[in-house]
């Protein structure tokens, strides 16, 4: 591999040579390399472009790890990813997509996830995205998720996106059994006259499913984003849905979290919050030595972690 598609496989899964264990690469529409484990198989679909993830039951302690990056001007992808979850297992997959765009044609991969997460089981799930390249064309991303929950199980996502990304549309639906438990973690930044909308659809559907949603974002110069999380209780259930944002320069932001209870023990709480960054804090940095730009990237830094 070459130095910008070694960087990419770095910026979107930490990754500085081919990982052991279970393992898919995606390359510019095509898989390049696929290996599976004992306990993770993973298997090409017949019928449409993707990958079938299958985890045995019981399995603890491995990991997949399954990047995507694009590398040409003009390439648009896209790709269908099912998870096999089985029962009392116990996996960390770390995905993500990087894009190089150097040419004037947009790159754009959008990829579709299903998750079925058994019982007991728990999953955590990393998805980074990064844009990177000198030339003209748009780099998109447009990631689906599907998570179907069955009992007592467990899932954590981290989603991150920090730069590089002109245009992105997150679309994620989740549908928790009894017992069931998500926690998703966004993180974004957008800069120039890039684009970032997240729209969640969470169902807690059996009694004593629990989710808690944070979106961390920092909109930049002239770019927007807009956050629109749902949580739906149809059972006893909790909820929480928590929405920061900090907004500089020319950027546009909206958050519009939205609660909906059918059922008279459904216990969910929403909280949103947009602002600048603190003068104090900025002073404070800047009375240590920082400048100001050092002391915006400090507390940015901070905010996202």
């Amino acid at each position: 591999m070459n130095n910008t598609e070694l960087n990419m496989l770095k910026e979107i899964a930490d990754l500085h040579e081919i990982p052991q264990g279970a393992f898919s690469l995606r390359k510019d529409g095509e898989s390049v390399e696929r290996r599976s484990s004992e306990n993770i198989i993973i298997e090409p679909k017949k019928d449409k472009p993707g990958i079938d993830i299958t985890v045995k039951p019981g399995t603890k302690n491995e990991s997949v790890h399954m990047p995507v990056i694009i590398t040409k001007t003009g390439v648009e992808d896209l790709v269908y990813n099912d998870f096999y979850i089985g029962e009392d297992a116990d996996v960390l997959i770390v995905a993500g997509c990087g894009i190089h765009n150097s040419g004037d044609k947009k790159s754009e991969h959008d990829g579709i996830h299903r998750f079925h997460i058994g019982k007991n089981a728990r999953l955590k799930y990393v998805e980074k995205h990064y844009g990177e390249g000198e030339g003209t064309g748009e780099r998109i991303l447009n990631p689906t998720t599907e998570v179907y929950m069955d009992e007592n199980s467990f899932c954590e996502m981290e989603t991150v996106q920090i730069r590089g990304v002109d245009s992105t549309k997150r679309d994620t639906v989740a549908k928790l059994q009894s017992g069931a438990r998500l926690v998703v973690l966004e993180k974004l930044m957008t800069h120039g006259k890039q684009i970032a909308h997240s729209n969640m659809i969470i169902e807690l559907n059996g009694e004593d499913a629990s989710s808690q949603i944070i979106s961390r974002s920092v909109a930049k110069d002239k770019s927007e984003q807009v956050f629109y999380p749902r949580a739906i209780g149809n059972a006893r259930c909790k909820a929480h849905v928590q929405c920061d944002s900090i907004i500089m320069d020319d950027a546009h932001i909206r958050s519009i979290p939205e609660i909906a209870a059918n059922h008279c023990e459904a216990n969910i709480i929403h909280e949103a919050a947009i602002g600048r960054i603190n003068n104090d804090q900025l002073l404070k940095l800047q009375t240590l030595g920082k400048s100001e730009e050092e002391a915006e990237e400090i507390i940015i830094n901070c905010f996202l972690k």
